[in-house]
């Protein structure tokens, strides 16, 4: 550490950097005390004296504090500042943490938002519903909305059968059956046809394996596939491939002898 007899130029004291940077002085001196960020130097009166490179270490500092790093760690992640190189990586590292931290809150913001705008359309307090939105929102269903539709047997029944990755999956399965249902139902496809009753077994699978085999529950999911969501486009998709699949499963399930009217009840 070099010694002055006054402050030179390029120099900060204590009091000036906390100034400068909005931190006690209190904080930079635990700083110092840690070995995390020592003054370059110090006056013949004992004064630590900050140069401008511990000024950018110490932004580097506050900066992976705020990103929810602990102090140990980042004093082990700071790499040192001698050359353009260096302080280059440094701040790409810095960058990166800070890219996450954003596209961590974005998501965050987006599940707030999403969580109240269904609030507001549910008009009444059920936080266990409120607990299945937010976790269908973060496993990114785009049928979320469709949770204030349901009754409280259907989403017990849905809780119990359903972990977060068998969910996700039954979740990729239905979006593509609606529309590949859609798709049957534009190229004027019979539902009596081939294709039209292999598709209806396939969709008659997902809601056995959607049921767990418990067809009281039949009606309810039927009912919730009614509802409008937010999207416009997918709207769209969902008309036409309710119109399609009707026809088509009720000939299927004659076609193999099961009454779903008979099989709901207890």
């Amino acid at each position: 550490m070099e010694k002055f007899r006054a402050t030179p130029a390029g120099y900060l004291t204590v009091g000036k950097l906390s100034k400068k940077m909005g931190v006690t002085i209190r904080t930079l001196q635990h700083y110092d005390q840690m070995g995390l960020l020592c003054p370059s130097a110090a006056s013949d009166g004992g004064r630590r004296l900050y140069s401008d490179a511990d000024v950018v270490r110490l932004y580097q500092i506050l900066s992976l504090k705020e990103l929810g790093f602990s102090l140990p760690q980042i004093k082990a992640h700071l790499a040192l500042l001698d050359t353009p190189a260096e302080v280059a990586d440094a701040l790409e590292q810095q960058a990166g943490a800070l890219r996450k931290k954003i596209e961590k809150l974005s998501d965050t913001l987006q599940v707030v938002e999403l969580l109240q705008a269904e609030v507001l359309q549910m008009q009444t307090v059920d936080f266990k519903k409120y607990a299945d939105i937010i976790v269908n929102l973060q496993m990114k269903n785009k049928f979320y909305w469709q949770i204030k539709n349901f009754d409280e047997k259907t989403l017990t029944h849905f809780r119990r059968l359903f972990d977060h990755d068998t969910g996700a999956q039954m979740m990729q399965q239905f979006p593509q059956l609606m529309k590949r249902a859609a798709q049957l139902y534009t190229q004027n496809t019979p539902p009596d046809s081939a294709q039209g009753l292999a598709f209806a077994a396939d969709f008659w699978s997902l809601l056995l394996a959607f049921t767990g085999g418990d067809l009281t529950l039949l009606p309810a999911l039927m009912q919730a596939r009614e509802f409008s969501g937010p999207d416009a486009e997918w709207q769209e998709t969902q008309t036409a491939a309710t119109a399609f699949i009707e026809p088509a499963l009720d000939l299927y399930l004659k076609k193999i002898g099961v009454n779903p009217s008979e099989e709901e009840s207890p």
